[in-house]
């Protein structure tokens, strides 16, 4: 028997077998089962392992979990910038009829959480600055949740998720670069900056090797970094910068630079960011850590705000402007995907480290917050999917 024969053998026996973990690992809702499975770890674990210190080129000397939270998110940004390109010029958000709907979904689904948690916490300055905490949507946790109930969920459906999400995301940054920045060292903002002017000049010569805006990207990152303003805005600054060019023959940077990077942002950066910022010690902890102002205003933010300002949005953007709802999807359908999207957990997790970082007395506050508000709208939001009742088939009788 030759070494091809052998091979061949083997493959032919072990397909069977691992068959099923390759369409697993393949599958969309993966990366939302083991977001989930790396958040109960960290539960369980009581609080977040500190871990050791890397780097110190440039002076930059951190905690892991501050690396996971400045560096790898940064990746996850740079993920979402490049959706975000995308889907304005070639998917959901290229025209203004179809971008009208999920982005006056999004922009009702960040306010009226943000107004919730505000009206609760308006009282104390330190705690009020966390008004963006449950603004934020999960996309992962929230689209897993649609694709793991089945057919029950019209495909329309998951699209207009995504599109709200990816929108949500693209509101997240901005408040990322206005509202949580530290006191500015220009000098390094100005190093960013040139780092910019490079990645634009890249792309109008039409450069579309993704090795050179990944180097520039990390080199503006860490000026970013020393500037004072949030390290993982370099990740979308990148994202914006790299070509689509949609040519005969020609590989699209873009798109290459999306499949190359989903399944490191799904099945590595999401589940450490989780298993790292998740847990919290509830040893000692009082009814007053549960019932305190900051995780009120977040459960109730993410529970009651996302799903009125969303469902409350699409409904009015439907009458006013008069737009259908989106191919085979009803009014319970929408509902219950506006509950889904008060699953906050890592974005609103990576919001409140900035809205009370430098404050650890608030930190017990808004992973119990966010961690109760992000389960109990997964919970609502897949109980009404259960009990929509499927449109059966209509069938003609014929005589």
């Amino acid at each position: 028997m030759t070494l091809f024969d052998l091979r061949q053998r083997l493959q032919s026996k072990l397909a069977p077998v691992f068959a099923p973990l390759a369409a697993l690992l393949r599958s969309a809702s993966f990366g939302g089962v083991l977001l989930a499975l790396m958040a109960v770890f960290g539960l369980l674990l009581g609080e977040s392992p500190p871990g050791g210190r890397l780097g110190t080129w440039l002076d930059i000397n951190k905690p892991t979990i501050v690396w996971v939270n400045d560096l790898w998110m940064a990746v996850f940004f740079l993920l979402v910038g490049l959706e975000i390109k995308y889907e304005l010029l070639q998917g959901q958000l290229a025209s203004r009829k179809a971008a009208a709907l999920p982005t006056i979904a999004a922009l009702g689904g960040m306010a009226v959480p943000a107004l919730i948690y505000y009206a609760f916490n308006q009282h104390d300055a330190q705690a009020a600055r966390g008004w963006a905490i449950p603004s934020a949507t999960d996309i992962a946790f929230a689209l897993g949740v649609l694709i793991l109930l089945g057919n029950r969920v019209p495909a329309s459906l998951k699209i207009l998720l995504t599109a709200i999400a990816i929108i949500d995301d693209l509101g997240a940054i901005l408040i990322i670069a206005f509202f949580y920045t530290e006191q500015l060292n220009w000098g390094a903002l100005n190093a960013a900056l040139w780092c910019l002017t490079a990645l634009v000049l890249l792309n109008r010569l039409g450069i579309s090797r993704l090795a050179v805006y990944y180097a520039i990207g990390l080199l503006m990152w860490v000026f970013l970094l020393k500037s004072g303003i949030h390290a993982t805005l370099a990740g979308v600054l990148t994202a914006l910068c790299i070509p689509l060019n949609l040519r005969q023959n020609t590989a699209s940077p873009l798109q290459s630079a999306i499949h190359s990077l989903h399944p490191w942002v799904a099945f590595l950066i999401l589940p450490v960011f989780a298993f790292l910022n998740a847990g919290v010690d509830l040893r000692g902890s009082s009814l007053d850590a549960y019932t305190h102002s900051v995780p009120m205003g977040i459960l109730f933010g993410l529970l009651l705000g996302k799903p009125i300002g969303i469902f409350a949005s699409i409904w009015l953007c439907c009458k006013a402007l008069k737009l259908d709802l989106p191919a085979g999807c009803r009014w319970v359908h929408i509902f219950g995907m506006s509950l889904l999207c008060g699953i906050g957990f890592t974005m609103s997790l990576f919001i409140g480290e900035l809205a009370f970082a430098g404050n650890a007395g608030f930190e017990m506050e808004l992973k119990i917050g966010v961690l109760t508000g992000s389960v109990l709208s997964a919970i609502a939001g897949s109980a009404v999917f259960m009990l929509i009742r499927p449109k059966m088939p209509q069938f003609k009788v014929i005589k």
